[in-house]
Order: C-alpha cells, then structure tokens, then sequence
C-alpha cells in the first residue's frame, strides 16, 4: 500500500508471488484505490512543505494509519488474510541536501495496520537505502528492471505522480534510476489554491488544453538548477510547490491566466521528461502513474519524442494506477525472504539492502526460509 506525492489517496494491491528456478510470477488477485478525505487531504497539502508542529505530525500519523488499516480490511475482505503488509506511508519530507538524500520521513503508523489486520507490516521502506548512500527512490527501480529486460533495445520505465520518476532498463542489474522534476505536484497546487477543478487535479488535461504556454515562464521553471544536478538524484515537495510557483511568477514578472499556467506547467513535465528520454536514447517508454491517465499530457509526450513507442505498464501486468503498490508488494516478497529490494544503480546505494521494518501481527513471527539468490525476472498475471 502507498499513497504517493499527490496525497490523493491509498492504492493497494494483493499480490501472489511464486518463485521457480529464479523465474518470479506475481498473480494479482485484487486492486484498489482509497481516496482521502478531503479533510485529511487538505491538512497534509497544508502541512508540506510548510512549518507545523509536532503535534499535527503525531495526530496525522495516527489519521493516515488509521485510513491504511481500513483500507487494508476493505481490500482483504475480498480476498482473506494475507502473510505480511506492506505499507509505505505517506511522504511527509524527503530531507536532500548538496546533492544527497540525507533522511527521509513517512508517516502512517503500522501498529494500527497489524491491529486491524493481524497481519505483521513491514514499513519504514525507505530509509535503509538512503544509510547505505543511496537516495531511497526511486524503489520502484527493482520492478522496473524485472519486468523490462527482456527489451531488445533500451527501455525506460516513467512514473509520473506527484513528482516524474523514471527508470532506464539495459538488463535487470544494468539500469540507472532517479527522479527527473514535477509531473503533477506544481499543476495539483495551483488547481487546489485557485479551487480550478473540486477533485484538486487536472481531469484529463482538460484545464491545460484551454490555455496556452507561457515561454518567458517555462524558460524560467526549465533552468532550475535541479534538472542538471548529475544522476542519481531525488526531490520532492519540499522543492517543488506552490510557493515555488508563486515565486517564479514574482521573480519573471508573468500574470498568466490560469488556463495558460496551467498548460505552462503541464509543458514543463512534458519538455523535462522528454530531454531525458533522449539523452539515454530510448526506444521504449513505458508509462504509469496518475498522469499517464491525463490524455493532454500523454499526447504532449508523444509529439516530443515521435520515434520512441510509449506503452501503458498495463501491457506489462501492472495497471497504470497500481503499479507502485506492486512494487512494495515485491519488495516485501524480497525482505521475507531475506533478499535485498533495491538495484544500487538504482538509488545510487553503495550496496543492495534489505528493506523496511516489521511491526508483528497477532502470533508470532514466522518468516519464510532465506533465499540465496534473487529473481532474475518477474512475470505479473492477473487472477
């Protein structure tokens, strides 16, 4: 389970994993998507990347537990019990500075999860990698680079939630990962601060295809110095926010309309995307995330990059909107048997590690007998 940089909501997936001869099914037997309330939502936009207090981070990580154990019970309902939990949390901060990650924060407490569900949970995901000199994202890498290597050619997996992510595939340990800018952080904050749509994103694109780009503006957002910095690299909504915006519209002078910021925004995702798809010479994109489900975007990637085939992570087993959930669903898989969940060209670690840390269920705690080597591919099915 992880709710993702857009603070939308919860998506989960119950995943079936079996493993022979270093070949790795994962059936899917169900998805779901959990919205927040519009409450909870508005408090998390309020408090990141704002001051607040030690008190709203206590009774947020109480809320936000407490909304991924229902929508833990509402999911496993359908399904019965399971063998372990994972359960990402929300991203409240994700601490990098001159160039490194240096901490990383989500909340979300699992004691209530194990309660709900009896199930041990296995959290706290990312830290590990980051102690290891890793950036501890993009983690997703890992499943990136299952289930492209048997590209002929050179494949990249982008993520595009609240911040665009991608994953460029040579072979399952051959890849590099990081996280490329905004796809939708800056677009959602202007939408919810000037209340343009009441669901706080851009359905469809259908706001942005009204407006028209303004290039003074998007000169100004494409030379931030974040989109040079040399790989790996992660960042977050402690750079990339409203305020963010605000500023550049002080700083260049520019009074666009909000149809026309709007579009200028959803440019920049298309226009920083699109220049490191070609510096790596891909030849097959493959899209997931929120996003990839907003047409006037997708349609904006394909006129940048003609000659690169852009694909649905749907045509891989992993729907569009769930796939990050897959992804810690596997890396769970990997940490109950003992495997390391991470690809360091990924993160940029100096070493693979074994993630996240386990709050027992009602029994004891039984973990499966270790591995000795990890999968070297992944095929996912749906029941």
């Amino acid at each position: 389970m992880i709710s993702g940089t857009s603070h939308d909501g919860i998506d989960a997936a119950v995943v079936e994993f079996s493993e022979q001869d270093g070949n790795l099914t994962g059936t899917v037997l169900k998805t779901a998507s959990t919205p927040y309330p519009p409450s909870l939502r508005a408090r998390l936009l309020r408090a990141l990347p704002a001051a607040t207090t030690l008190a709203e981070v206590c009774e947020l990580d109480t809320i936000v537990g407490q909304s991924f154990a229902q929508a833990a019970a509402d999911i496993l309902s359908g399904t019965g019990p399971v063998d372990l939990v994972v359960s990402h949390g929300q991203t409240v901060f994700h601490w990098v500075e001159g160039g490194r990650a240096r901490g990383t924060l989500q909340i979300g407490q699992p004691a209530w999860i194990a309660e709900t569900t009896g199930a041990p949970v296995l959290s706290d995901v990312r830290i590990r990698d980051i102690t290891a000199g890793g950036h501890g994202a993009p983690l997703v890498s890992y499943l990136d680079g299952l289930l492209l290597a048997g590209h002929d050619g050179t494949a990249a997996a982008l993520n595009l939630g609240g911040i665009a992510n991608m994953t460029v595939v040579f072979g399952s340990s051959d890849l590099l990962a990081y996280d490329i800018g905004p796809a939708n952080a800056l677009i959602d904050a202007v939408i919810v601060d000037r209340k343009l749509h009441p669901d706080g994103y851009d359905a469809d694109g259908q706001i942005a295809a009204t407006g028209a780009v303004d290039g003074v503006l998007l000169k100004a957002l494409m030379a931030d110095e974040y989109f040079d910095l040399p790989i790996p690299k992660s960042t977050g909504k402690e750079h990339f926010h409203l305020a963010y915006v605000q500023e550049m519209l002080r700083t260049t002078g520019r009074t666009p309309s909000d149809a026309d910021l709007v579009a200028t925004l959803t440019e920049l995702t298309v226009q920083t995307v699109a220049r490191e798809v070609r510096n790596h010479g891909v030849d097959l994109l493959v899209a997931s995330g929120g996003g990839c489900r907003n047409q006037f975007l997708m349609n904006g990637l394909r006129r940048a990059l003609p000659d690169v085939a852009i694909k649905l992570s749907d045509d891989y087993g992993a729907p569009a909107d769930d796939k990050e959930a897959i992804a810690f669903a596997l890396i769970g898989w990997c940490t109950a048997h003992g495997l390391p969940g991470t690809v360091p060209a990924g993160t940029g670690a100096r070493e693979s590690r074994i993630l996240g840390t386990i709050t027992p269920g009602k029994g004891p705690l039984n973990l499966p007998a270790p591995k000795r080597t990890s999968p070297r591919a992944l095929t996912l099915v749906r029941s």
